[in-house]
């Protein structure tokens, strides 16, 4: 599942007329970068939702040659936040398997197809895929990797509110994470929109939430202007 439903509000003025998944970087909208690694990773079906500028973005992923089957997950009337989004998709992910799911505004260097393979075997949880990168904002996590906690390493805020951080490590998610159906249980109680992370650190207890750690991991978040004038030379790294 590619997360392509936001405002793109960081990416204005180029978003006034378009969706955020539809900006270009070397002549191909984001979407279409994102598709090609999925597909490159074995991935053969692939669901988007869409919300802004639903009908431009639906078009041309329903019109295009991108070498995959695309189903579209429609929240035109809603923009759900990224944990309703995935609940709101539950019907595309009925075959009980694991699924992949990644915001369309991240450029990296992950083996998708190895992330997901040790990732599938938390069969009853989600997995995060993290690194050490510089962040405002981290999640916590336990010597065997599993989320422990939020923290905000500006303020010194953490959630929940009374967290014990030692022995705590913080990582930086890369918007890269894999999803067990079983989740989608735990999720029915919740309000039309909410947070995903928010929903993970609701079952930091069950510990059914785990990260990946790749010590190796680079990204670009081409969401903000800035780091999209660098997109072109951080994918001809990456191709080398």
């Amino acid at each position: 599942m590619i997360f392509a439903a936001g405002l793109g509000t960081r990416l204005k003025p180029l978003t006034d007329d378009r969706p955020k998944a539809l900006v270009e970087v070397n002549g191909k909208p984001l979407v279409w970068h994102v598709i090609q690694r999925l597909r490159q990773a074995g991935f053969t079906d692939i669901v988007v939702n869409v919300h802004h500028f639903a009908d431009l973005l639906t078009h041309y992923l329903l019109n295009e040659d991108l070498g995959v089957r695309i189903h579209i997950s429609d929240e035109r009337n809603l923009l759900l936040e990224t944990g309703g989004g995935i609940r709101h998709a539950a019907p595309f992910f009925d075959d009980g398997k694991p699924f992949l799911i990644h915001n369309v505004d991240i450029f990296s260097n992950a083996d998708l197809g190895l992330f997901y393979i040790m990732a599938s075997t938390n069969r009853n949880g989600a997995t995060l895929l993290v690194s050490e990168r510089p962040s405002s904002r981290g999640l916590l996590f336990d010597h065997r990797l599993r989320l422990k906690g939020w923290i905000n390493h500006h303020t010194g805020e953490t959630k929940p509110s009374d967290l014990q951080t030692e022995g705590l490590k913080p990582f930086a998610f890369s918007g890269i994470h894999v999803f067990s159906p079983t989740l989608f249980e735990a999720m029915k109680s919740w309000p039309e929109r909410f947070s995903i992370i928010d929903f993970y650190l609701s079952l930091i207890d069950k510990d059914l939430i785990h990260a990946v750690y790749d010590k190796n991991l680079r990204l670009i978040d081409v969401g903000k202007i800035d780091n999209l004038r660098q997109a072109t030379e951080f994918l001809r790294s990456t191709d080398k």
